[in-house]
């Protein structure tokens, strides 16, 4: 039976039996047993795929135009900008507004613009412009939708679950990232490149009614109407400011990500490092090795999600994953490096899962959003950011001392912070 919300906006707790034998194991699905948090996770689940038919075929695209990869690169830039913007934007929004109104609104236009993306690509019209455009209008609708997404989480389950449901929406978005490119490579030769997009909207068209079907969820604190604009998004700086351990979340992700992320060299590894094994096979299992392993993580996720020292969770999880890395950059057998990385996985979704339940548990329900809106710019700007550093240090250094350097100074940085500032380790639900 489903339960009712408290003041906080949080749901209050069910006894639960606990769990015998390898289901202790295995993934916690307590939070599917709430018919809303189902529903928007069935939402995920189809479109966790679909979105990434969309992510292969533009770039797809755009090469077939242009023959260049800078295009390719330039085009990523272009939905970074708009993505960083109406984060920020999207995240004040969700905190004015029915976020099940947002999600409709948001999720509706995303769907119009995959539409958009088979259209010009069914008329042949071969215009990189109108790609760029539609991917920034795709990535500004994304931005909007994904702060309400998450900060919708804790007002479907109970505070004990939010590790539970965070491990079951990443470990979706993680399979989509194995599964999407797969798919889309085993389509592209029988159905063509067009109907990929055309597949994403049809998803979205679920995931909309998935969410039509959501309670409402307008804010809590009722009274008078807030306009979405630079001071509600200042303030949630301030906010951030103001409460340590959010500010340290944020900080330790920024750290994994950008002193240790080293995709960008993964080219440069699988042409030198690893070509003796092939340099496609080396190629394909660096970029699947570290989805892999957070997919895995999360099939294992109730090893740890009943875990309640919410801070030592995150800060193990940045050592280890720091320590993988560097256990990676130092390995010349590439099956030992993809296990590396693998682990480095793992440790990225236990990482993902507790820093997404401290920002919806430690903040308030009317902040929620404009949490979620900086932790979307956090995700997607790492990652980016360290493809810079990574490049860079790899051409200037080598690409094995750059991977191992870089996990190093995560795991150094990662347990400075944690000495220096108690709030992280302190935390705990």
């Amino acid at each position: 039976m489903d339960t009712s919300e408290n003041t906080t906006g949080r749901r209050e707790r069910e006894p639960e039996a606990p769990r015998r034998g390898w289901r202790r194991w295995a993934m916690d699905t307590r939070p599917l047993r709430r018919p809303a948090y189902r529903r928007l996770w069935g939402s995920t689940v189809v479109t966790a795929v679909g979105s990434q038919l969309t992510a292969v075929a533009v770039p797809k695209q755009i090469y077939d135009i242009t023959g260049s990869s800078a295009w390719v690169g330039a085009a990523s830039l272009a939905g970074l900008v708009p993505l960083i913007v109406f984060a920020l934007w999207g995240g004040a929004i969700a905190d004015t507004m029915d976020r099940r109104k947002l999600l409709l609104i948001t999720n509706t236009g995303i769907a119009v613009t995959s539409l958009l993306f088979w259209v010009q690509a069914f008329a042949g019209l071969e215009s990189v412009a109108v790609l760029m455009l539609l991917l920034a209008l795709q990535q500004a609708f994304w931005g909007l939708n994904a702060p309400a997404r998450s900060a919708s989480i804790a007002r479907l389950v109970p505070e004990d679950e939010l590790p539970a449901a965070n491990a079951l929406g990443s470990t979706v978005m993680q399979t989509g990232q194995v599964a999407g490119p797969l798919l889309a490579g085993a389509l592209i030769p029988v159905v063509g490149l067009p109907e990929l997009y055309l597949v994403d909207a049809l998803a979205l068209c679920v995931t909309v009614w998935a969410v039509y079907r959501l309670p409402s969820l307008p804010p809590l604190t009722g009274g008078t109407a807030r306009r979405a604009g630079v001071k509600e998004i200042a303030a949630g700086f301030r906010y951030i400011r103001g409460h340590t351990v959010l500010l340290l979340s944020f900080l330790a992700d920024i750290v994994a990500m950008v002193l240790g992320m080293p995709r960008a060299l993964f080219p440069q590894l699988a042409a030198q490092t690893y070509a003796p094994y092939g340099e496609g096979l080396a190629l394909g299992l660096l970029f699947a090795a570290i989805p892999i392993g957070a997919v895995l993580g999360g099939l294992f996720s109730g090893t740890f999600s009943r875990a309640r020292r919410h801070g030592w969770m995150v800060i193990g999880a940045v050592v280890v994953w720091g320590a993988a890395i560097t256990g990676f950059g130092l390995s010349s057998s590439l099956w030992l490096g993809v296990a590396f990385l693998a682990v480095a996985g793992v440790a990225d979704m236990v990482s993902m899962v507790f820093r997404g339940a401290i920002l919806l548990s430690a903040a308030t329900d009317e902040m929620r959003g404009r949490m979620q809106g900086v932790f979307t710019v956090v995700v997607a700007g790492g990652p980016r950011l360290a493809d810079v550093l990574h490049g860079t240090a790899g051409s200037a250094f080598g690409p094995r001392t750059a991977v191992a350097g870089g996990g190093l100074l995560v795991v150094a940085v990662m347990l400075v912070l944690a000495a220096a500032v108690p709030a992280l380790r302190r935390y705990r639900v």
